[in-house]
């Protein structure tokens, strides 16, 4: 992390006024004598598919969609396709899903950047015909001895090369006469410009490889620099809004535009990169926890991914509200991730229905409660919204509570269910005291035993007296599924796992998953599962998301939940230490 770095350790990050520049710039540019005076807001989002979306991407596709949103504009989907090495179509397919999951669409402006490889190819011949682009034959090794320093210039003894010499050799590398490395064509700028990326850069190069969609038909590709502004200039893109690692780069991105024949001219503008601490966004690094088996799978509820995000029980408003709320910036910052986990408690809050479900199980018997009796209660599902309404629970002799609910012997301050302690209420149905135990062979606890209160129906004593102990949940015995429960913390121990001296696989937090099995929940709960599973494409939406009360949040499973196997992923405890 530079020095430069903003860190967000504490405090809702605030909005500064530069947090809306591109606003501002677009807003100069369609005013009366701007460049783009009454045209339409015209952007691009033109991610790699050679890995899944995370929540930096997030970040840069809610800033391409949404300034398009923002000024009544449009916004295309372009596959940035031009290195034939990595691609694939299964993450094409995802990229699409996860930004429709986020509300956002395209409409039908979906194109692959190998669309204009052939438009690619005659704006460099006409570059070589105007004496602007060469064939180098430096070899990789000697490009890099020949690239100078600062007040070095660099050096090409092919940069004087006839222009019908170097048509003639792009054209023989176009039909495959050359190996990988032999020639390159290079724009002809300035050998010793101060920015490295106009030290007549490399526009082409060669590379036997096989395309997912042209196939075989090409051996030689654009390079980004070079092929991205000619295919935003070619969909009429008006801004051109990118991360800031582009900034230096943007005179080659003008270049290209004024000297190549194109029928418009793009603006880029540049903005900070999201940086999340206890996480890592770059793809090589997420490639290998996936290919190492460090993690189940791209979706891995862990993973920074939006299919994982999602998996864990993250909603696209949070997601969206996140990014709203980080602003956009000039300057590199990291936001806590207890921001994004705030911003799903405030979502899930006003939206999740009410539930009780006992993680660690331990038996309650109610020993004055008759034996075979049944009763139903109402509960709300969700007291933030009376609206959503309510559902049944039902109440028996033999119930299921946590086992931190009781200790033998209580230390100091200890208000829920020990042996004589104060009266409890079990949620929505009686007041009850604990008169004592039973334990097995070794002296482990392995049932309470406690007494109602018959006149305090729906948790109210008759008489008025104050109830000193907890409220607690529980779930009858008798009326309840088991469930899997998987509780899950940051991948990673260090805030700054990719920091610099540092293996980030070394960084990883061994106590990240705990799965908890034997769990139990309301018995409505396979009924939801049912549904869920006819859904069409489970893993592109959310699944059913609870609150278990007192616990946290928790999602089905989008993968592995059934009515048979009930899987619930923890998606955010119901504890908020973010500081607002």
């Amino acid at each position: 992390m530079s020095e430069e770095t903003k860190v967000i350790t504490s405090g809702e990050p605030e909005r500064a006024e530069s947090s809306n520049f591109i606003y501002n710039f677009i807003t100069e540019d369609l005013a009366p004598g701007g460049q783009y005076q009454g045209m339409t807001v015209h952007t691009r989002f033109p991610p790699e598919p050679n890995g899944y979306l995370h929540i930096g991407h997030c970040k840069a596709l809610c800033i391409d969609f949404g300034t398009a949103e923002k000024f009544g504009g449009l916004c295309n989907l372009r596959m940035d396709d031009t290195n034939p090495t990595k691609e694939d179509e299964e993450f094409v397919e995802a990229i699409k899903q996860d930004i429709h999951w986020l509300g956002f669409d395209w409409g039908d402006r979906f194109f692959y950047g190998s669309d204009y490889f052939e438009e690619d190819y005659r704006q460099a011949e006409l570059l070589i015909q105007k004496g602007l682009a060469y064939v180098c034959q430096l070899t990789p090794e000697e490009f890099k001895a020949n690239r100078g320093d600062i007040g070095v210039p660099a050096v090409s003894p092919y940069r004087d090369r006839p222009m019908e010499e170097s048509l003639d050799l792009f054209r023989r590398m176009r039909a495959g006469e050359f190996p990988n490395g032999a020639m390159t064509l290079r724009a002809k700028i300035d050998l010793a410009s101060g920015n490295f990326n106009m030290r007549d850069p490399v526009i082409y190069r060669i590379n036997h490889m096989h395309h997912h969609r042209q196939g075989d038909k090409w051996c030689i590709y654009p390079m980004y620099d070079f092929a991205h502004p000619i295919q935003d200039a070619l969909e009429g893109i008006t801004h051109s809004l990118c991360s800031l690692e582009f900034e230096a780069h943007r005179p080659l991105y003008n270049w290209v535009i004024e000297h190549c024949e194109l029928p418009a001219h793009p603006r880029q503008i540049e903005f900070a990169r999201l940086g999340i601490d206890h996480t890592v966004m770059s793809k090589r690094k997420l490639r290998a926890l996936v290919e190492e088996g460090r993690v189940s799978g791209w979706d891995d509820p862990r993973m920074p991914t939006l299919g994982g995000l999602r998996r864990r029980g993250y909603t696209a408003a949070s997601i969206r509200n996140f990014c709203e709320r980080i602003g956009v910036a000039k300057s590199p910052n990291v936001v806590e991730y207890g921001f994004l986990e705030h911003c799903l408690r405030e979502d899930l809050n006003a939206t999740a229905e009410r539930t009780m479900a006992v993680l660690r199980p331990i038996k309650l018997t109610v020993t004055n409660y008759p034996e075979g009796r049944s009763e139903v209660f109402q509960v709300e599902n969700n007291p933030t919204d009376p609206t959503q309404g309510t559902h049944e629970i039902t109440f028996s002799r033999h119930l299921w509570m946590e086992a931190d609910d009781f200790m033998e012997q209580p230390i100091p301050k200890y208000k829920r269910l020990y042996p004589d302690g104060p009266e409890c209420r079990l949620k929505g149905a009686y007041l009850v005291k604990c008169t004592g135990c039973v334990k097995d062979e070794s002296g482990r606890v392995t049932e309470v035993l406690c007494e109602y209160d018959p006149d305090s129906r729906g948790g109210d004593p008759a008489d008025g007296r104050k109830v000193k102990g907890a409220t607690l949940h529980w779930v009858d015995a008798e009326n309840c599924l088991d469930a899997e429960v998987r509780l899950y913390d940051n991948l990673f121990s260090d805030a700054q796992p990719d920091g610099p001296d540092k293996n980030f696989l070394d960084c990883l937090n061994p106590d990240s998953l705990s799965i908890l099995t034997g769990c139990k929940v309301e018995k409505r709960m396979a009924a939801v599962a049912a549904e869920f599973d006819n859904r069409e494409n489970r893993t592109g939406t959310n699944a059913p998301t609870f609150q278990f009360m007192r616990t946290g949040y928790f999602c089905m499973d989008n993968r592995h939940c059934t009515a048979d196997h009930l899987v619930f992923n923890r998606s955010v405890s119901l504890k908020d230490s973010f500081k607002k």
